[in-house]
């Protein structure tokens, strides 16, 4: 049986935070090569291994504030808006004041020092303190107890597990964005780069498409768009609609719960019958048109009822042959400049549904929709089942991810 012992954060590692440079000197950021990674970068980051986020930053803006290079293998853990992302650091980065990251000492393995991390992920945002938002301060961090094994082959037993069970996610998650491309470049091909010199050709606010394709309003095509809202006015709805962080009978589908991959956040029986008019079967095109508007997913089909959430809207087309056509239009073409253009919000980016079916796409003949949508069916079948697999394994990991960081299963006579 392994060894564990009790022992602060600063025991197994250095707590370190960051900073930003200032945004009024261009010279911190111009040109910069530096990786500089803030708490938004980890809100759509879905791996373990990071290696930059949004924007980096020059030699000048490293000298400017108090941020500093983080060496390959430390943990990043997002101390404040929100507490709890987790990610590794796959070469040398520098990160906002967002941060209170863990080098790790040579006798932590980083991977149990990332999984220990995600597994007190409540504990640590529960010592979090301040009245508008939140933070955990670098004392309170380094100071937080954790249990480890004294034995570092014991720790990377542990994260073999565990690490085991991401590899095959991200693997996941890797064949689905090449498929995904090569339906993209697929559209491309049979929609976009045509043959400009045919005589059959009408000028459009696309360019030139061929005459026999449609110009529509997403107003008229044969779709369905809802949104949250649509159930009711907001009153009914607070009275209504009740939400759970436990398991419940149904899923709150919300556009970070698509970014992330998974999904935390249920409704009850009643909530679900009372929003019947944005029920998810699966299949489904969602757009989020609040805040991070424009994010375009197909709803997974997940293993209990789902609902949809606020700020998203969902898109369901009466024929199957224009469920990927729809899909890739908004989610890689002229649907992300066309969305744009209806946003507006001074605070916060959003636009509403009735600018959205004013919007104009073209549409091919039914006989190319159907040509294109039985070859590119069996790669979305594909991503489906890969998803599904994915589902399976996160409930797997976050269920042995207790049970191992715990010391309640003995893993030290497992060989890896």
């Amino acid at each position: 049986m392994a060894e564990w012992i009790e022992c602060k954060i600063s025991d197994i590692g250095t707590v370190v935070g960051g900073a930003t440079p200032s945004t009024k000197n261009p010279e911190n950021y111009e040109n910069g090569t530096i990786a500089w990674i803030t708490p938004k970068d980890l809100s759509i980051f879905t791996g373990r291994y990071i290696q930059r986020g949004e924007r980096n930053i020059t030699e000048i803006g490293l000298k400017s504030c108090s941020t500093q290079l983080l060496p390959k293998d430390t943990v990043l853990f997002s101390s404040r808006a929100p507490i709890g992302y987790v990610a590794i650091v796959a070469n040398e980065v520098c990160t906002n004041q967002g941060f209170k990251s863990v080098v790790p000492n040579e006798n932590t393995d980083p991977l149990f020092l990332y999984y220990l991390l995600k597994y007190n992920k409540d504990k640590i945002e529960g010592m979090g303190s301040g009245t508008t938002f939140k933070e955990v301060s670098g004392n309170t961090m380094k100071n937080i107890v954790v249990s480890v094994p004294t034995d570092k082959k014991v720790q990377e037993r542990i994260s073999s597990i565990l690490s085991s069970i991401d590899d095959k996610i991200e693997e996941n998650e890797r064949i689905n964005n090449n498929l995904e491309q090569q339906a993209v470049l697929l559209f491309k091909k049979c929609f976009i780069d045509l043959d400009s010199t045919s005589n059959n050709m009408v000028d459009t606010q696309f360019g030139l498409i061929p005459d026999k394709f449609r110009l529509l309003k997403n107003g008229e095509l044969p779709l369905v768009v809802t949104d949250y809202v649509a159930n009711g006015s907001f009153a009914s709805l607070k009275a209504n609609v009740t939400l759970y962080q436990e398991p419940n009978y149904a899923y709150f589908i919300r556009n970070t719960d698509l970014k992330s991959g998974t999904f935390e956040v249920f409704v009850d029986k009643h909530s679900y019958d009372f929003l019947s008019k944005s029920t998810l079967h699966g299949g489904e095109i969602i757009i989020s048109n609040v805040g991070d508007v424009g994010s375009v997913f197909l709803c997974p089909k997940l293993n209990k009822p789902m609902t949809l959430g606020n700020n998203i809207i969902m898109l369901r087309p009466e024929q199957d042959t224009m469920r990927y056509y729809l899909y890739i239009w908004f989610k890689w073409l002229y649907g992300q400049s066309l969305i744009q253009g209806i946003t507006g919000g001074s605070a916060q980016p959003k636009f509403n549904k009735t600018d959205f079916k004013n919007l104009q796409i073209f549409l091919p003949p039914n006989d190319l929709l159907e040509q294109f949508h039985q070859i590119v069916k069996p790669m979305f079948e594909l991503i489906d089942e890969n998803n599904v697999e994915s589902q399976t394994l996160t409930i797997t990991r976050d269920t042995l991810l207790p049970r191992l960081m715990s010391g309640e299963l003995d893993v030290s006579n497992i060989e890896i």
